[in-house]
């Protein structure tokens, strides 16, 4: 039974916040009650009185409705997949593959979850730490990928790559991304990766700018660990990115194990036919014909 809704929002997207205040006014009308998340701030307008901690958003309320952009989607996730919340999508950024509600109809969407007129769409979470002389130095996750770059250096990285224990190659490039197949349409088709459907247990290896046309990206199976072992001494300390908004400085001869979590992300998607074929012809421009 859903009594309160959890709304997560970017304190400084008018936008934004004009489309929370409509859903709130909803809400009450409703008989419901509902919480902000106070990770950015409150807005203006809004009660202080019904904040909380994003961190803390899932112990107060049933469902959780982003409006934002998917980088709001992706702050969240984090925190929302620990509890097993559903979670609906509202977009005011740009692409919007995971917020993928239209704004005008966010209030239709809230009352087909409220009914349970939706789709559940489980996307599973990454996770990565990294060891140093035995000991784990530092962890993360993501949704969509977990990221090793050179930092500011100007050189290549040389690295080492496994799968399972077992020795995959030798590469030398600007970094490599391990993406999830919610991650296969952000950083890593920028890269040249393929895309993969989200019900794939599987992950995208895309090296970024190799040194040798051999290295190619890879699917692999998402249920044995990744290793990741940086081989060469490097100027500037080489980073880890979660999903470009959580940094990991690395040094060489860290291992960093890449693995599979048990946590999931609850995404609805408001009535029962959803696409994911029809949101990649929206979103990538599929169905335009040239000379359109």
């Amino acid at each position: 039974m859903i009594q309160t809704i959890g709304l997560v929002i970017r304190a400084e997207n008018a936008s934004a916040t004009a489309t929370a205040q409509r859903v709130i006014e909803h809400i009450a009308t409703l008989g419901l009650d509902w919480v902000v998340s106070a990770r950015e701030g409150i807005p203006e307008g809004f009660e202080p009185g019904h904040s909380v901690d994003l961190v803390d958003l899932s112990d107060h309320c049933d469902l959780v409705m982003v409006i934002g952009g998917d980088g709001s989607m992706l702050g969240a996730a984090r925190a929302l997949a620990r509890a097993d919340t559903p979670v609906l999508g509202v977009n005011r950024g740009s692409l919007g593959f995971l917020t993928d509600i239209r704004p005008e109809d966010a209030i239709e969407a809230l009352d087909q979850a409220l009914s349970g007129d939706c789709s559940v769409d489980r996307r599973n979470l990454i996770g990565v730490t990294v060891e140093r002389d035995g000991e784990c130095i530092a962890s993360g996750s993501a949704l969509n990928d977990i990221v090793l770059h050179k930092g500011s250096s100007a050189r290549m990285l040389s690295f080492d790559v496994a799968v399972g224990g077992q020795k995959v190659y030798d590469a030398k490039a600007d970094g490599l991304i391990v993406a999830t197949p919610t991650g296969s349409t952000a950083y890593s088709l920028s890269a040249g990766g393929p895309i993969l459907h989200p019900s794939l247990s599987a992950w995208v290896v895309t090296p970024m700018f190799p040194h040798t046309m051999a290295d190619r990206p890879l699917v692999i199976g998402d249920h044995q660990a990744l290793c990741l072992s940086i081989t060469d001494q490097h100027h500037s300390l080489p980073l880890i990115s979660c999903d470009g908004q959580t940094h990991i400085s690395v040094m060489p001869g860290d291992r960093i194990m890449i693995r599979k979590l048990d946590e999931q992300l609850h995404l609805l998607h408001p009535g029962r036919d959803y696409n994911y074929y029809a949101v990649c012809r929206e979103k990538l421009g599929w169905a335009t014909r040239l000379g359109d």
